[in-house]
């Protein structure tokens, strides 16, 4: 296997590769309960809080991060971008606020916007100094990305930044049902470094 392959692997319900010194993980479960440096939301472009992971995000964090995203990002944040928080009550330092893009049939740059969304995490998590970072299914809940597509956009993505960069410890995928894990664990076997 050469330097740096990552030959995905399963370990007590969560799969995983390694990407140079970097693990990737898939898990199913709650993202408000990682204990990373970063949590990513699926936030839409108003910052404004809704439903799915962001409403879970809000409600475990508390009032601090509508306070945050008011105070430092009044004109929100626009599809294919993301913004850094405070945590709040979240056991993460930071929530970066990343706006995916609704899925439009994919004849509307979806993929790009969707891996500049997640590119952008991972650059914020750099210029925060994080070693770790859980990412939910962007874009695939009420904004209808579908998963099998989101799964190959988002691990392609984050694979490609951890073989080039490297700075990260861990990098999570916490996927919130069964159907998620499943599409993102198929793309995850394919994967080498």
């Amino acid at each position: 296997m050469p330097a740096g392959a990552g030959f995905p692997g399963l370990e007590g319900g969560l799969m995983f590769a390694c990407f140079g010194s970097t693990r990737l993980e898939l898990v199913q479960g709650d993202i408000t309960k990682e204990e990373v440096d970063a949590v990513v939301n699926a936030a839409n472009s108003e910052l404004a809080g809704g439903g799915g992971v962001d409403g879970a995000i809000h409600r475990a964090a508390g009032p601090l991060l509508m306070q945050q995203t008011r105070d430092r990002y009044p004109q929100g944040c626009p599809t294919g971008d993301a913004v850094a928080t405070d945590a709040g009550n979240l056991a993460a330092r930071f929530v970066f606020h990343a706006v995916g893009p609704v899925w439009r049939g994919g004849g509307a740059n979806e993929a790009a916007l969707l891996a500049s969304a997640y590119r952008r995490c991972l650059e914020l998590a750099v210029e925060h100094a994080c070693a770790s970072i859980a990412f939910p299914a962007i874009s695939t809940g009420v904004y209808g990305y579908p998963k099998d597509l989101a799964a190959e956009v988002s691990l392609v993505t984050v694979r490609e930044h951890l073989v080039r960069h490297g700075q990260l410890a861990l990098a999570r995928f916490v996927l919130f049902d069964g159907g998620s894990f499943g599409a993102f664990a198929r793309v995850l076997e394919t994967m080498r470094a």
